[in-house]
């Protein structure tokens, strides 16, 4: 996939409409190339007031086909994360730094491709749309390109795990950063992806009691 100038979202954002027209314009944004191979923009999934809202990196195979967030493989397991940590899901918002798969084909396969940092960059206007019309109490910041996106800088995973930090946007919402549940399936020796499975889960129980108000 070539890649060519990103203008950024910012023009296929509308200012005004809440989160029904940011789902209804976000299939016609054309802010970086990815729109032009992926099968569908996957925007987000959850209610428009949720005090906690999670972001990932982007959409997987399985998203890009469906076109909901969160239902492959990671998504399972942070299906389980959630359960284990006693949170309602469907009171959560999910939702993608980047809406459209990025992806090398191999033969019929569809490799998954982490997003560039032009990617991040220009699909962040949605991303901050989205906080300012849910006005979550809390933002879980699931793996390094999530993190950049929600804080507007490159963080390491193990420096700032356990802080409370502040999003980017005007809002400067509370912010949790954690690693992303697709990096649980790649642990192979049992014992190590429970400890890392327990931790996940300790971090989303952290962001609740952040926005029940025991955060401080």
């Amino acid at each position: 996939m070539a890649i060519e100038e990103r203008p950024g979202a910012q023009e296929w954002v509308p200012e005004h409409g809440g989160l029904g027209a940011l789902r209804q314009a976000a299939p016609d944004c054309r802010g970086c190339e990815l729109w032009q191979d992926a099968t569908q923009v996957v925007f987000s999934e959850g209610p428009a007031r949720a005090s906690m809202m999670l972001v990932g990196e982007q959409p997987g195979d399985q998203e890009d086909l469906e076109g909901e967030p969160f239902v492959g493989p990671a998504g399972r397991r942070l299906d389980a994360a959630i359960d284990a940590a006693r949170l309602d899901r469907n009171g959560l918002y999910l939702t993608n730094a980047v809406k459209h798969f990025r992806f090398e084909r191999r033969g019929r396969r569809r490799i998954h491709e982490k997003p560039a940092i032009g990617h991040i960059d220009a699909c962040r206007p949605w991303l901050a749309a989205e906080i300012a019309v849910v006005r979550p109490d809390v933002v879980v910041a699931m793996g390094t390109t999530a993190a950049r996106s929600v804080l507007g800088r490159n963080v390491r995973i193990g420096e700032v795990r356990g802080t409370i930090l502040e999003s980017a946007d005007a809002s400067g919402t509370p912010t949790v950063v954690t690693v992303h549940p697709s990096s649980l399936l790649r642990i192979p020796e049992e014992a190590a992806r429970e400890t890392a499975f327990q931790a996940f889960v300790a971090d989303l129980r952290r962001a609740a009691e952040i926005a029940g108000g025991g955060g401080g």
